[in-house]
């Protein structure tokens, strides 16, 4: 049994070398130097890249008409300077004010005795000396009780505003006309790097005028904000204590 401790230990201390390992090696080789900002790449050859796939309506054949100026799908005259194929920009208006307030209280209390005996059973509770400690009365054989209180008490209060603009290139066209746009944007201040990412399924009918579309018209968006760097490193806890919150059951 002295020995189960022990084992606990080291089987804990090696999990987290395990676990922090590469990381922790490459953040020691890095140290007194900025983060690196990471090179532009084509987004459809990165690791683990998929094309998006969704569901499609039926093509429509379009008529031509000889000797028309008007072009079926079209929306003026004049060359549309908006996104509309593979490789083109647009930019996206990200402005995000979340607000949420939450809170629960919740007390619970329960309380309970019990006492049973045996006075009288066939005249053998005159025998119960011989065969518990002397004293024993036949009235109070048994003699139970308990009390038990809980109290809870949580609160949410969250206040997010987000207010940006990151220019994206469009990476797919679907087949009913939608786009897939992917935009990535990076800015190091000192020694933190924060990187701006978005991704999501447009209507060329939602983009403005002005080339720009707002982030609540893009459908399955996915956008991640964040950084790396000093800040954010001292900003979250070391990996023994993360390690501890997922094992510990209290």
């Amino acid at each position: 049994m002295t020995h189960r401790p022990v084992s606990i230990t080291m089987a804990l201390a090696g999990l987290l070398l395990l676990t922090g390992c590469g990381t922790m090696a490459d953040r020691l080789s890095a140290v007194g130097e900025a983060p690196p900002v990471s090179p532009i790449t084509n987004p459809t050859r990165e690791r683990g890249y998929q094309p998006v796939s969704m569901p499609m309506p039926e093509p429509q054949v379009t008529e031509r008409q000889p000797n028309s100026l008007w072009r079926s799908g079209a929306r003026a005259f004049f060359k549309d300077q908006r996104a509309a194929k593979v490789g083109d920009l647009l930019t996206v208006t990200i402005n995000i004010d979340d607000k949420a307030q939450v809170s629960n209280t919740s007390t619970r209390a329960r309380s309970n005795s019990d006492n049973m005996g045996m006075a009288n059973m066939l005249g053998l509770e005159t025998q119960l000396e011989k065969v518990l400690a002397e004293g024993t009365a036949a009235g109070s054989l048994i003699g139970t009780s308990g009390n038990n209180s809980d109290s809870g008490t949580g609160a949410i209060n969250r206040n997010e505003k987000i207010t940006l603009q990151v220019a994206a290139v469009i990476s797919q066209l679907l087949p009913n006309g939608n786009m897939v746009l992917h935009g990535s944007q990076e800015i190091r201040v000192n020694n933190e790097v924060r990187v701006l990412n978005i991704n999501g399924i447009i209507r060329p009918e939602d983009i403005s005028a002005a080339n720009t579309i707002s982030y609540e018209k893009i459908a399955e968006a996915r956008i991640s904000y964040g950084g790396r760097g000093q800040i954010t490193d001292v900003q979250q806890p070391p990996y023994g204590h993360q390690v501890l919150d997922i094992l510990s059951p209290f």
